[in-house]
């Protein structure tokens, strides 16, 4: 991993959510909807795309993003709309490490922000089920901002919003090229995907975890 240019340590943990504490993954859902994992595959790289879904996190209705694709793919209507009315159902859990992590920062008074790429009133439905998503002291949510990552722009008003020090900051996201636009803002930042240990990453970078 290259290392950011900064050389000061960070002092406060900025999260993801979808794959860093969430197991958030379409596939969840679509398992019980289609008999086929050839049929699912094509269901969700033609009709209920990754890039159909990302223009809800930067905040389209999803009343409207069914009706177009509704238009389009008529013989699937069942399937489409289960994406929006069965969505609790495409987060199979939590990463309980990294939860218990986020507590342990927590408890010993650690700053911890998110900036997280999702649909606003899917993430309202989500903080309902894991109390801990209300905890952080500060949000960027994009279906709110209308900004996705990796864009410059959301990275820049987490800072912005709560007076922080890009080099301050230690960024933790599933998406390398998320975790690429947080350093190019001057973060330092983790790519995590399993088996990754986030503890023992946030340790080598001077937290008490």
């Amino acid at each position: 991993m290259r290392e950011n240019v900064t050389a000061q340590k960070p002092t406060t943990v900025v999260f993801d959510i979808g794959n860093v504490l969430l197991r958030w993954d379409p596939r969840n859902l679509y398992r019980k909807v289609f008999n086929d994992e050839a049929e699912m595959e094509w269901f969700l790289s033609t009709v209920c795309t990754n890039q159909w879904n990302l223009e809800q996190d930067r905040g389209r209705d999803w009343e409207e993003a069914v009706a177009l694709l509704v238009k389009d793919f008529p013989d699937h209507e069942t399937s489409i709309r289960a994406f929006h009315d069965r969505w609790e159902e495409t987060v199979s859990g939590v990463f309980e490490e990294n939860v218990a992590v986020l507590g342990r920062l927590r408890e010993a008074g650690v700053p911890n922000y998110c900036i997280t790429n999702f649909s606003a009133p899917k993430l309202d439905l989500s903080k309902k089920r894991y109390p801990f998503l209300e905890g952080f002291d500060g949000i960027i949510v994009s279906g709110d901002e209308r900004l996705l990552k990796p864009e410059p722009a959301i990275y820049q008003l987490l800072l912005s919003r709560y007076g922080l020090e890009a080099g301050d900051c230690i960024f933790i996201d599933d998406s390398k090229a998320n975790v690429e636009g947080a350093k190019a803002v001057g973060m330092h930042a983790i790519h995590f995907i399993e088996p990754v240990d986030l503890a023992a990453e946030l340790r080598q970078h001077g937290f008490a975890v």
